[in-house]
């Protein structure tokens, strides 16, 4: 850069990349997950009810016939309902 008329026509270049950058970060940080959202309020009433049916005695088949969860959800459920187990075995208790 040889003058400052030039130096000042880069600054404000770069000013408006910064503020295009900002404007996409906004856009990206306000647009939805996808996925699952694990441990919402639903995905609790959920689980709590699937953990209720299989502690008392329901078979899988049972809980999916219901028809308030799909077979693979109550498999995702039954492995962290073991995962929650383990945990709780591993702790030392007070």
């Amino acid at each position: 850069m040889n003058t400052l008329e030039e130096a000042l026509q880069r600054i404000k270049e770069l000013e408006d990349e910064l503020k295009k950058l900002r404007a996409e970060n906004a856009e990206l940080k306000n647009r939805a997950q996808a996925g699952r959202k694990k441990h919402d309020m639903t995905w609790t009433s959920s689980y709590n009810s699937f953990v209720m049916d299989y502690e008392s005695g329901k078979s899988i088949a049972e809980i999916v016939n219901k028809g308030d969860i799909s077979r693979r959800t109550a498999y995702r459920y039954l492995s962290y309902y073991r995962q929650m187990i383990a945990l709780a075995e591993i702790k030392p208790h007070d």
